[in-house]
């Protein structure tokens, strides 16, 4: 088996263990009873390979000799990739149990009132105002008892009034009571939206304070936690300016339209104007996808290459679809297409085979792995990466079978990929 084939499975059997996590609690028992058994396949098929082949009674040809090789390898693989798949079931078991913690102080009641508790941090996402009142994800890295104080690292949907303002990165001190988040209407499940996003607490108009900040906490951050603050404060900064220089050139409701186009935010769009894209089947205009990210890497590597050498080219280019990830909000979608594209630059870039099937479960599996969630939770990932296995798998066979067609303008073209990506998604 090639080592191209090898990843791509390993691949799939660490998804494999996450979905299986994802519906099925497997306890740390079971995990162990599971890894003693793959370390014993291993194990018995490492010795097979090492030493069986090499003792004297064995055949040198055609026996046992090639029988224990090929059996031996197939159970290192078989051992390997169940090794995987055990991984898989470790990483979403801890990336839940980190998330936990919050969630036994919600819902408590003293003298008939909410539990108040403190948690100190910081904002972690753009806040989302609606009206009067703004909601944005806090990332809590103290919670505040009467007793005592408990590190944490979980986000809580805080929910104020929205003046004054804040932003991403602003640090905070909030006071009240924490509340496990209810289904409103019967068509969503809003809990399940916001646990894909490591969610699972809400706090309404709790009291507000920064003044404790820096001396509780900070000193709780790591390196890589303080610069990513740094590096987002400021990326939001410049789409903030950007989408101030469109308001200012444009009116609306166009204004947020081209906002929502180009960069991905669609709070300011009119309630008409999102009602009027969902009547009519073109709400996917709105969303940044692989074709935002393409038409960006194309443009910007052939301005790039005039003024740089091309191997300074790229890595310019890897930088700012990086950035522009970060600036549309990072959803699936969007990280989905950047990863995808980074591999193709890399591969064209250093001479290296495309292989777009390894190409797309690597891109699912690391952004699984970062948020084991994204698998089971959340829509937005599973129809991105639906609709483009639609247009790996389905467009060609479609293609093929309609090859007799003519293209006219390449609208067969269109045609076909629209059907191979509804295809995929149908279910």
């Amino acid at each position: 088996m090639h080592k191209s084939q090898v990843l791509f499975y390993s691949l799939l059997a660490f998804i494999g263990g996450v979905f299986v996590a994802s519906f099925l609690p497997i306890s740390q028992t079971w995990i162990l009873v599971f890894l003693i058994l793959v370390i014993s396949l291993i194990a018995i098929s490492g010795y097979q390979r090492t030493y069986l082949p090499r003792t004297k009674s064995a055949p040198s040809v055609g026996g046992q000799q090639n029988y224990f090789g090929r059996g031996s390898k197939r159970g290192l693989l078989a051992g390997t990739l169940f090794l995987v798949f055990i991984f898989g079931i470790i990483r979403f078991n801890s990336f839940d149990l980190a998330n936990s913690i919050l969630n036994q102080f919600a819902d408590i009641e003293v003298g008939g009132k909410g539990l108040e508790i403190t948690l100190n941090g910081y904002i972690d996402d753009e806040p989302n105002v609606s009206g009067s009142k703004m909601s944005f994800t806090f990332k809590a890295k103290e919670l505040v008892v009467p007793d005592e104080t408990i590190k944490v690292d979980e986000r809580t949907l805080v929910t104020v009034d929205s003046f004054p303002t804040r932003n991403y990165g602003n640090k905070l001190s909030v006071n009240g009571a924490l509340k496990t988040p209810q289904n409103f209407v019967e068509d969503f499940d809003y809990i399940t939206y916001l646990k894909k996003e490591g969610i699972r607490t809400v706090m309404s108009f709790p009291k507000i304070t920064s003044e404790r900040y820096d001396s509780l906490i900070y000193h709780n951050m790591g390196f890589f936690e303080k610069a990513k603050i740094s590096l987002y404060k400021k990326i939001f900064g410049l789409k903030n300016k950007f989408e101030l220089a469109i308001n200012r050139s444009i009116s609306e409701p166009n204004a947020s339209f081209v906002n929502g186009i180009l960069l991905g935010s669609r709070q300011n769009i009119p309630e008409k104007m999102k009602e009027a894209f969902n009547k009519t089947g073109t709400t996917h205009i709105l969303a940044i996808s692989g074709y935002n990210i393409m038409i960006i890497s194309w443009a910007v590597l052939a301005g790039l290459v005039y003024f740089f050498k091309r191997r300074t080219a790229f890595w310019l280019l890897v930088a700012i679809i990086i950035l522009f990830t970060i600036l549309t909000g990072a959803s699936s979608s969007v990280v989905r297409a950047s990863i995808m594209g980074l591999l193709l630059l890399f591969a064209n870039g250093y001479g290296r085979l495309y292989d777009p099937k390894n190409s797309i479960i690597l891109a699912g599996a690391a952004m699984i792995y970062i948020n084991p969630f994204a698998l089971v939770f959340d829509i937005g990932f599973q129809l991105s990466f639906l609709a483009v296995m639609g247009l790996i798998y389905i467009y060609p066979f479609l293609d093929n079978k309609f090859r007799k067609i003519p293209e006219l303008w390449k609208l067969k073209e269109l045609t076909l990929m629209t059907i191979s990506a509804q295809i995929a998604v149908a279910p």
